[in-house]
C-alpha cells in the first residue's frame, strides 16, 4: 500500500519541482517585492549565546523574532561554559524542560518537554531518530548546538510529541581552518581524550575529522561507562550553486544505568547511604552498545531563484544489554529484578524540499514543498527476571544470578512513513504569517510475541492531516507579539501487553506570546502562554504499554537569552507547567516528572583578559514520579561553577556541578527511585591551532 503512495508522491513532487517555481516566477513579475535578505549557515559554527535565526521551525531561513512558536537555542559557546557532557545536561538551563528527569542515566538523553516524553522526539540534523524504547544518547562533542522546538510540529517533520521536539546539530566540514586537541578528568576517576581538526583544502572542498575516547565513572561507584566516537565530515561546493555535505560518525560504548533503590529506602536511610548505592550484581552487568549515522546533505540553487534542498540519513543501531532494578523493600533486603536485552535497527530517512518566493499583489511568499520518507525496521528481544534479593545495609554482590525470566517477549517490526507538506509564509507590512498542512501515511508490520499472549502479526495503517497557522506583527522597536495553533500526529511503536498494536497519538494546541529583539544590544527575550492536549496516551503500567485517556498541558514560559554588555552572557528562564491526565484510572493526577515551576539563570563574564567565570542556580520544583501520583518528589535548588583561563594556544577550564552537594530524588516509579547527581569537579586543557 505504501510502495503505491510513495510512487505517486515521488510524481507530484516533480511535477511541483518543475511547475511551482515557474508560476511563481510568472506572478511576480508585474510587481516585485524584494524581502529583507537573511544569510543563515545552519551548520556553521555559532558565537556567543544568542542566535536570531534557526532552521528548525520553518525549516527555511526565518528569525526566531518572526517565527510564531517558541524556540530555544544552546550554542556550543554555552556548552563549553557550562562543562555540560551530555545533551541532557546541555539543557538545564531551558524553559519548558525538564532536563534530566532520571538522573543521570548513562543510556539516554531523555527530557521532558511541556510535560511529555520526548524520548521520541528527537532529531539529528533534522531527520527523526527513532527507537521503540527511549532515545539513544549521542556524543555531545560532536555536536555544534542543540535546538529546541516547544510545541506541536507534525505539519513539516510527521511524527512527534505534542510537547516538542529537539534536533542536534553535527558538526560539519568548514571553509576554513581549525583545530583544537585535550584532555578531561574529574574528580570520579572520570577522563576523556578528543581532537577536532577541520582543514579547507581547497576554494571547493573542506573535511572535518573529530574523535574522542572517554571512561566516566557514576554516581554509583560499581558502574562505569567506556565510550568511543569519531567522525568525518566533508563538504563539497561544486559550484556556485550547489554544495553537498557528508556527515559519518560511529559511537561505541557500554552504558549501564543505576537500579535505583525502592522508595521506602529513601523514607528510611539516609540520602547519602542509599545515593551511590549499588542495587545490582556487577559480575552480571553487560552492556555494548553501537551506532553508525551517515547523513548527506545536498543544496542547489536553481535557474529560476527557487532552492533544491534534500536530506538523507542512515543509522545502524545494535545493544546487548543486561541490568538491574530494584522492585520493593522487605525488612532490610532489597528486591531485585533483571532486564535482559538483544535489540537492534537499521533506519533509513529522506527528506527532499523545495524552497522559493513569490509575490501576489501586495503579499510576499516564501513557499516550502516538501517530500519526507522514512522506514525503520527492528528486532528487540526482551526478557524481565528476578535476581536474589539484596541487603542495603551490607550487600553482598558475589552470588550466582540466574536468568529466570518471569516476562519474555522477541518483537520484529517494521514501520514506514510518508509525508508530503507544504507551507507558506506570507508577509504583508509589518504583518507576518505562517501556514502549513502535512499529511502523513504510516504502516507497522511484522511480528510480536510474548510469553503471556504468545504470537501475534500487528498490521495497523494509519494517516493523519496536520497543520499549523500563525500570525505575528513585527513592531519597529524588535517587539514581536504572535498567536498560533497547531496539531500532531505520532505513530506508536510496539503492542500492548496482550500483542495489540497501538494506536497513534494526536495532539492539538493554542500558544500565545511575545517575542522581543532589542536594536541596541544583542538579547532574545520570549514569553509564551499555551493550552496543550494529547489523546491515545501511551503508558508504562509494570512495564508495559498502556493506551488510555488523555494529557491536558498548559503553562507559561519565560526565557531571557543575551549579551547584556561586553563580556557579559546571561541566560533566564522560568516555566510554569500543569500537566495533568484526563480519563482512565488515573484522571486528574499530574504527569511524570512534571513539576509546576521551574526556573534557571546562568550568568558568565569574560574579563577580557583570558579569564572568564560564571555560575547558575537551577530551581526543580515539587512534581511526581509516576502516573497514579504515589511517589511524590522534593523541589531542589542546585547551584553550578565554572571558570576558565585562555593564554596563546592554551584553554583550561574547570566546572563545579552541584556546588553545595545536594542530596535530592531525581524520579521515583515501579523500578525504583534515582537519586541526582551530587557535587562533581571537571576540569580540561585544550591546545587550539
Amino acid at each position: 500500500m505504501l510502495l503505491s503512495h510513495r510512487v505517486f508522491l515521488l510524481a507530484g513532487t516533480s511535477f511541483l519541482a518543475l511547475a511551482l517555481p515557474v508560476h511563481a516566477q510568472t506572478e511576480g513579475a508585474a510587481s516585485p517585492v524584494v524581502l529583507d535578505e537573511v544569510v543563515l549557515d545552519a551548520t556553521a559554527p555559532t558565537q556567543g549565546y544568542v542566535v536570531p535565526t534557526t532552521q528548525i521551525a520553518t525549516k527555511t531561513e526565518a528569525t526566531v523574532l518572526e517565527t510564531q512558536q517558541s524556540v530555544s537555542v544552546i550554542t556550543n559557546q554555552q556548552i563549553e561554559d557550562q562543562g555540560a557532557q551530555n545533551m541532557s545536561q546541555a539543557l538545564r538551563y531551558t524553559a519548558g524542560v525538564t532536563a534530566e528527569p532520571f538522573g543521570a542515566d548513562p543510556r539516554f538523553d531523555q527530557p521532558n518537554l511541556r510535560g511529555f516524553d520526548a524520548g521520541n522526539s528527537q532529531y539529528l540534523n533534522g531527520l527523526h531518530l527513532i527507537r521503540d524504547f527511549g532515545a539513544m544518547s549521542l556524543e555531545l562533542y560532536g555536536l555544534e548546538r542543540i535546538e529546541v522546538l516547544r510545541g506541536p510540529s507534525s505539519s513539516l517533520y510527521g511524527s512527534g510529541s505534542p510537547g516538542g521536539l529537539i534536533n542536534m546539530v553535527q558538526k560539519h566540514a568548514q571553509f576554513d581552518n581549525f583545530s583544537e586537541a585535550g584532555l578531561s578528568f574529574g574528580t570520579r576517576d572520570n577522563g576523556s581524550l578528543f581532537f577536532d581538526m577541520n582543514r579547507s583544502a581547497s576554494d571547493a572542498f573542506a573535511w572535518r575529522l573529530t574523535g574522542l575516547v572517554s571512561k566516566d565513572h557514576e554516581q554509583v561507584e560499581e558502574l562505569e561507562n567506556e565510550r568511543g566516537y569519531l567522525a568525518a565530515a566533508g563538504s563539497w561546493q561544486f559550484d556556485d550553486a550547489s554544495t553537498l555535505d557528508v556527515m559519518l560518525s560511529y559511537q561505541k560504548d557500554a552504558p549501564i544505568s543505576p537500579p535505583g533503590v525502592p522508595y521506602g529506602l529513601t523514607e528510611i536511610a539516609d540520602a547519602d547511604d542509599v545515593r551511590d548505592l549499588y542495587a545490582g550484581y556487577p559480575d552480571a552487568d553487560e552492556s555494548d552498545r553501537r551506532m553508525l549515522n551517515l547523513g548527506v546533505e545536498y543544496k542547489r540553487e536553481l535557474d529560476n531563484g527557487w532552492r533544491l534542498e534534500q536530506g538523507f540519513r542512515y543509522q545502524k543501531f545494535d545493544w546487548d544489554y543486561v541490568g538491574f532494578y530494584a522492585s520493593g523493600l522487605t525488612g532490610d533486603l532489597i528486591s531485585v529484578g533483571s532486564t535482559y536485552q538483544d535489540e537492534e535497527s537499521d533506519t533509513v530517512q529522506v527528506d527532499t524540499r523545495l524552497v522559493g518566493e513569490a509575490v501576489t499583489g501586495a503579499f510576499s511568499h516564501k513557499l516550502l514543498f516538501g517530500l519526507d520518507i522514512s522506514r525503520w525496521s527492528g528486532r528487540n528481544a526482551t526478557d524481565f527476571g528476578t535476581a536474589p534479593s539484596l541487603n542495603w545495609r551490607d550487600p553482598d554482590y558475589n552470588v550466582s544470578v540466574p536468568k529466570s525470566p518471569w516476562y519474555s517477549s522477541i518483537q520484529d517490526l517494521t514501520l514506514e512513513q510518508i509525508g508530503v507538506y507544504a507551507q507558506d509564509e506570507i508577509a504583508l507590512g509589518n504583518w507576518r504569517g505562517t501556514f502549513a498542512l502535512r499529511h502523513d501515511w504510516a504502516e507497522q508490520s511484522g511480528s510480536s510475541w510474548n510469553n503471556f499472549a504468545g504470537t501475534t502479526d500487528p498490521l495497523q495503517e494509519d494517516e493523519a492531516t496536520t497543520g499549523r497557522a500563525g500570525l505575528s506583527y513585527v513592531f519597529e522597536n524588535g517587539v514581536a507579539p504572535y498567536v498560533s495553533y497547531a496539531t500532531s500526529f505520532e505513530p506508536e511503536i510496539g503492542t500492548d501487553r496482550n500483542g495489540a498494536t497501538l494506536e497513534p497519538t494526536k495532539g492539538k494546541q493554542w500558544e500565545v506570546g511575545v517575542k522581543y529583539q532589542p536594536t541596541d544590544y544583542n538579547a532574545l527575550i520570549t514569553a509564551a502562554v499555551y493550552d496543550l492536549k494529547q489523546t491515545n496516551v501511551t503508558r508504562l503500567v509494570d512495564g508495559f504499554a498502556e493506551q488510555v485517556g488523555e494529557v491536558h498541558s498548559r503553562g507559561v514560559e519565560l526565557e531571557a537569552t543575551a549579551e547584556i554588555s561586553e563580556g557579559w552572557d546571561v541566560r533566564a528562564a522560568y516555566t510554569y507547567n500543569d500537566a495533568h491526565q484526563n480519563g482512565g484510572a488515573q484522571d486528574g493526577l499530574m504527569m511524570t516528572n512534571s513539576p509546576y515551576n521551574s526556573a534557571s539563570i546562568w550568568l558568565d563574564r569574560d574579563f577580557g583578559n583570558g579569564i572568564r567565570a560564571g555560575g547558575g542556580v537551577r530551581y526543580i520544583g515539587e512534581r511526581y514520579g509516576d502516573t497514579t501520583n504515589e511517589y511524590k518528589i522534593d523541589s531542589v535548588t542546585v547551584a553550578d561553577l565554572a571558570a576558565s583561563y585562555a593564554r596563546d594556544n592554551i584553554v583550561a577550564s574547570v566546572n563545579v556541578f552541584n556546588v553545595t552537594d545536594e542530596e535530592y530524588i531525581a524520579s521515583c516509579g515501579s523500578f525504583g527511585c534515582y537519586y541526582g547527581e551530587g557535587r562533581e569537579l571537571q576540569a580540561k586543557l585544550t591546545y587550539k591551532w
